[in-house]
C-alpha cells in the first residue's frame, strides 16, 4: 500500500502537532502555575511589608511598650485595621507563638486552627506557608525595634487560581483537537505571524527616527525577534534617557547661573553695606580726631573725644567680629560640636551669666522652662539665646522685664523670649534678620548695636536644624520663638 507524500507530510505534521501541543499545555500550565505561584508570593510579600510598616507606625507613635506587652494590648485591633489594609483574613501571633488578634468571623478550613509547623519555623524569622484546602496560609515574621516581635498569618484564597487552570487544561484539550484539523492554516498563521512582528519592529523603529520613544518592546517573543525587539526598546530607552539628562544638565546649568548672579548681587549689596557701616564710626573718629588737632588744650573736648573714639571703636570691633563670626558659618560648618543638650539646665545658664547685666538697667529676667533634650552645638545654642537677651536688655525700658518659656509639642522643643521693651515698628518687621539692618541706628549706636546679631542668630539657628520667628505684637515689647527638635 503506497502512501502519498501529501498525507505523510500531513500525518508527520499531525503527529508533530499533537507533540508540540501536549508539551507546550503541560509547559504553559506548569508556566502558569508557577507564575501564579510567583504572584501570590510578591503580593503577600508587599502585604507583608505593609504590616510591618503599620505595625511599627503604631508601636512608635503609641505609649511606649514592650513588644510582647504590645502585641497582647493591641494585637486585636491591630489583626482587624490590617484586614481591611490588605483585604485577607489576618492573625497575629507573638514571640510565644499565642495568637493575640485575629480578623476572623467565620468558621472555615483554617479557622481555629493554628499551622504549627509552618509557626514554629515563621518565629525563626522565616517565612513560611502552606495549603489548607482552597486556602493558602502565608506566616512571616513581623520586626519590632530590635528583634523580631511576632508572626503574621494571612490567609489568601485559592480557587480562582484553581479555576483558572482547570478552565485552561480544558482550553487546551479542546483547542488540539482543533489544531489538528487546522495544521496547514496554522503553518500559515505562523508564517503570517512573523511577518506582522518583523512589521511592529519596522514600525518601532520609524518611530524612535521621529523621536517617539517606545515605552515597551514592540515584539514579545523567545527568540531571535524577541531579542532584536528587546535590543530596540534598550536602544530606545537609553536615547530617551540621554536626552533627559541632557536636558536636566542643562536645566541645573541655568539653575546655577542664577544662583551665581543672585550671589553675585548679594554680595554687592553685602560690601556696601558693610563699607556704609564701617564709614559711620570712622567718621565719628576722623572728626574728633581733626577737632583735637584745632584744640588740643581743651579739657572738655579731650575727655568726649576719648569716649566716643573708645565707643566708636568698640563698635567696629563688634562689627568685624560679628563679620567674621557669619563668614564662619558659612565656610567651617563642620567645626561644630553637637551634643546632647537639657534645654532647661542651658537657658538656666545662660540667665545667670546675663542677670548681672540686667540687673545694672533695673530689669528683671524670668525663666520658665519645661525638662527637654536636644541635640545641638552647645556653644551656637548659648551665642543665640545670649544674643537675644542681650537686645532683649538694650532695647527694654526701666524696670521692664525679660521672660523665657519653653515647653514640648509635636516632637519639638518651643522656646519664646519676650521681653517689655520698645518693640519693633510694622514696616520693619520683614528686615530684622537682614545684616546691618537696625531699626532705630540713633538708638543702636547708643546701646552698642551693630544690626547683625539677629542675622547671626538666624544662622545658628538654622545651623542645628531649628527654626526662629518674630512673633506678631500682643501688647508692649518684642518677642521671638525658636523651636528645635527634641530626642526621644
Amino acid at each position: 500500500m503506497r502512501i502519498s507524500i501529501k498525507l505523510k507530510f500531513s500525518l508527520f505534521l499531525a503527529v508533530l502537532l499533537i507533540l508540540s501541543i501536549s508539551i507546550l499545555s503541560y509547559f504553559v500550565l506548569r508556566g502558569v502555575g508557577r507564575n501564579q505561584q510567583a504572584q501570590t508570593e510578591n503580593l503577600l510579600a508587599q502585604h507583608v511589608k505593609t504590616v510591618n510598616l503599620r505595625v511599627k507606625q503604631t508601636y512608635y507613635t503609641g505609649t511606649r511598650l514592650t513588644p510582647q506587652a504590645f502585641m497582647q494590648q493591641r494585637g486585636k485591633a491591630l489583626a482587624a485595621e490590617l484586614a481591611g489594609f490588605t483585604g485577607l483574613q489576618v492573625t497575629l501571633y507573638d514571640t510565644k507563638g499565642q495568637q493575640v488578634g485575629t480578623s476572623l468571623q467565620r468558621e472555615g478550613p483554617a479557622a481555629g486552627r493554628k499551622p504549627a509547623d509552618a509557626l514554629a519555623y515563621a518565629l525563626q524569622n522565616k517565612i513560611a506557608y502552606q495549603s489548607s484546602g482552597d486556602t493558602l496560609l502565608y506566616l512571616a515574621p513581623l520586626q519590632g525595634p530590635e528583634h523580631q516581635m511576632g508572626v503574621v498569618q494571612l490567609e489568601y484564597p485559592l480557587q480562582d487560581a484553581q479555576s483558572f487552570q482547570r478552565t485552561l487544561l480544558n482550553l487546551f484539550l479542546t483547542t488540539g483537537a482543533a489544531v489538528l484539523v487546522l495544521s496547514f492554516i496554522g503553518g500559515y498563521l505562523y508564517f503570517n505571524k512573523a511577518a506582522a512582528a518583523i512589521g511592529r519592529l519596522k514600525k518601532a523603529a520609524e518611530s524612535i527616527r521621529r523621536a517617539e520613544y517606545i515605552s515597551a518592546p514592540p515584539v514579545k517573543r523567545k527568540d531571535e525577534l524577541g531579542e532584536l525587539a528587546d535590543g530596540i526598546y534598550f536602544m530606545s530607552r537609553e536615547i530617551d534617557s540621554s536626552i533627559a539628562a541632557k536636558d536636566e544638565e542643562q536645566r541645573k546649568l541655568q539653575l546655577a547661573v542664577q544662583k551665581l548672579q543672585a550671589l553675585e548681587q548679594q554680595q554687592k549689596q553685602y560690601i556696601g553695606n558693610i563699607s556704609h557701616e564701617f564709614k559711620t564710626p570712622l567718621t565719628s573718629i576722623k572728626a574728633y580726631v581733626d577737632l583735637l588737632n584745632m584744640y588740643d588744650d581743651d579739657p572738655k573736648l579731650l575727655s568726649d573725644a576719648k569716649l566716643s573714639i573708645a565707643k566708636e571703636t568698640q563698635r567696629l570691633y563688634e562689627m568685624v567680629e560679628k563679620v567674621l563670626q557669619l563668614t564662619a558659618l558659612e565656610k567651617y560648618d563642620f567645626e561644630s560640636q553637637a551634643e546632647l543638650l537639657e534645654v532647661a539646665d542651658v537657658l538656666q545658664d545662660i540667665c545667670s551669666r546675663m542677670k548681672g547685666k540686667a540687673e545694672r538697667y533695673g530689669l528683671t529676667i524670668t525663666l520658665d522652662a519645661e525638662p527637654a533634650q536636644i541635640w545641638a552645638d552647645k556653644e551656637s545654642f548659648m551665642h543665640i539665646f545670649i544674643n537675644l537677651l542681650d537686645n532683649a536688655i538694650k532695647y527694654n525700658v526701666p524696670q521692664g522685664t525679660v521672660l523665657l518659656h519653653s515647653g514640648v509639642r509635636d516632637h519639638r522643643v518651643w522656646i519664646t523670649v519676650r521681653d517689655s521693651g520698645i518693640g519693633i515698628p510694622a514696616e520693619s518687621r520683614d528686615k530684622i534678620f537682614e545684616p546691618f539692618y537696625t531699626v532705630n541706628r540713633d538708638r543702636s549706636r547708643q546701646s552698642g548695636g551693630t544690626g547683625l546679631g539677629l542675622s547671626l542668630v538666624r544662622n545658628l539657628v538654622e545651623k542645628q536644624n531649628g527654626t526662629i520667628e518674630l512673633l506678631e505684637p500682643d501688647g508692649e515689647g518684642t518677642a521671638f520663638q525658636l523651636s528645635f527638635p527634641v530626642m526621644s
